[in-house]
């Protein structure tokens, strides 16, 4: 069976992107057997191997796009028993270590699905998160920019420039070193109780939380705020009364979120219990 890997390249390579009218004139209209969604030259192509096909391409699902993946499922067969015909293919060395690191891969992800046992996140405790996010909210929400620079110099030349009237979105994307300047410095909304104070300000540093908490909207900081040897010019976009969603809007989310930190935490765990047995040299 093609593990997901191998069919979401076999989905994603141009070479097998064949139209389904290729094989119009070739192909057997009979019937293959239950559950076999094409048989080449007698080799099966379950119909399992289709649907996991369509899931990978994130489409909905719909006769066009069967006829599409089941066409490339069949070029790949096609494509796989020429290829064993040569007995000089798979003694070379780029199929030897393709074929290896497949087989370490798996053998990898089958022992990690049995070794790490993340703690189950229950309904009660997926409702205690959200309490406890939704009481360290405040009144208001803020959506902010910022322009992250390494020194004073840098972040003068920034206000400077603002004073003059440019852009700030351009600004971001011109100076800025954090990851979000592509995106003009935007942060998302957030929300956190007044007077701000450390550990609880929805992640962002305390003084840039307490800097975003003193502008109007359209204001920028008339000083760069100073955090971990960085500086950062800030603009507060819009404020608005906080929007508190409803639970069962955002229960599956937020079990997603717990069960992916659940996962995380146990991961670390067990990278912790290997490293400290085993002998490593950097």
């Amino acid at each position: 069976m093609m593990n997901n890997l191998s069919l979401r390249h076999a989905l994603c390579t141009s070479l097998l992107v064949v139209p389904a009218l290729l094989f119009a004139q070739t192909i057997d209209k009979s019937s293959p057997p239950a559950g076999v969604a094409a048989v080449v030259n007698g080799k099966n192509i379950p119909e399992s191997l289709v649907q996991e096909a369509i899931k990978l391409t994130g489409l909905p699902d719909s006769a066009p796009l069967r006829n599409a993946v089941k066409s490339q499922l069949i070029a790949r067969e096609l494509f796989r028993q020429q290829a064993v015909k040569s007995p000089t293919l798979e003694n070379r060395p780029e199929v030897k270590k393709a074929m290896q690191e497949a087989k370490d891969a798996a053998m990898i992800q089958l022992y990690l699905r049995d070794a790490i046992k993340p703690s189950p996140v229950t309904d009660d405790m997926v409702r205690e998160q959200f309490n406890a996010i939704v009481g360290s909210l405040g009144p208001n929400e803020y959506k902010a920019r910022l322009i992250q620079v390494e020194d004073d110099a840098s972040a003068q030349k920034v206000l400077e420039q603002i004073k003059a009237g440019a852009d700030f979105v351009k600004l971001a994307a011109q100076y800025s070193t954090a990851a979000n300047k592509n995106r003009g410095g935007e942060l998302e909304w957030v929300s956190f109780k007044l007077p701000a104070t450390d550990g609880k300000t929805q992640n962002l540093p305390l003084p840039v939380a307490q800097a975003i908490s003193e502008l109007v909207p359209g204001g920028v900081t008339k000083a760069p705020v100073v955090w971990n040897n960085e500086r950062y010019v800030i603009r507060l976009d819009q404020l608005r009364p906080t929007q508190v969603p409803q639970y069962d809007d955002v229960k599956a989310a937020l079990r997603q979120t717990m069960e992916r930190k659940a996962l995380e935490q146990a991961t670390l765990k067990l990278v912790g219990e290997l490293t400290s047995s085993a002998k490593i040299q950097q």
